[in-house]
């Protein structure tokens, strides 16, 4: 059995364990309960009644949160012509075409956090899916990652999109900030987070859709938080 230290242990006793808190206090008690020494991520965890055996109860997509992420992410795009010069414009940290790939496939470079192409490059990707797969950096149009509109793939990254994905038992995870975050701030990204999960319901799903919330930080334990708590 994994040894707990004595921070984590005395943050865990904090928390009731069959509690459900209101979203004000479990974002109040997350931050409280932040172990970490570095500004930690504050993270919610939704548990679905979802079939994911079913292709179309598989939720994938993603969201720009209000209050962003309090991370900043290097974006690669992919593209050619006019809109390279559009993308360098909007703030992209690197851009390029055949080239980049090249970096990528022979000396593994992977300096970059999303990667957004446009439609008429993903041929070309598709030699790079064995290993941009496995590390989520495959561009998708689910995301917002696959587009024509590079300006507002850009912005949104650098404004604070996160991705969701269902994992196979109906599980999605999200940042939602950091500890350094404000609690209006961090509820406003908590409330935004939720409400984006809800309206992508599948119309196939049958019952209570969502089953749990709960919130953490990096390193944190886990607090259970009240569904009714939210504007369904």
């Amino acid at each position: 059995m994994k040894k707990r230290s004595k921070k984590y242990v005395e943050a865990m006793n904090k928390v009731e364990k069959n509690r459900a808190y209101s979203i004000e206090e479990a974002v109040k008690l997350a931050k409280e309960t932040s172990v970490s020494t570095f500004d930690a991520s504050v993270e919610v965890a939704m548990n679905l009644n979802l079939d994911t055996k079913k292709a179309d109860q598989q939720l994938r997509g993603a969201m720009v949160l209000p209050k962003g992420t309090g991370k900043t992410k290097k974006v690669l795009v992919v593209v050619r012509g006019e809109n390279a010069t559009k993308a360098k414009e909007a703030g992209a940290d690197f851009v390029g075409d055949t080239d980049i790939l090249e970096k990528i496939e022979k000396e593994n470079w992977f300096d970059f956090d999303v990667m957004i192409a446009t439609p008429d490059m993903m041929p070309l990707l598709g030699k790079l899916g064995r290993v941009l797969g496995p590390k989520g950096l495959m561009p998708n149009p689910k995301t917002g990652t696959v587009t024509t509109d590079v300006v507002k793939a850009v912005n949104d990254v650098k404004a604070g999109r996160v991705e969701y994905r269902t994992d196979s038992y109906g599980n999605i995870h999200g940042i939602i900030g950091k500890v350094s975050f404000s609690d209006e701030d961090l509820i406003e990204n908590f409330k935004s987070f939720v409400s984006t999960i809800v309206k992508a319901k599948p119309t196939t799903a049958k019952g209570e859709y969502i089953k749990n919330i709960s919130i953490t930080t990096t390193m944190g334990p886990g607090i259970k938080v009240d569904i009714n708590s939210f504007d369904k």
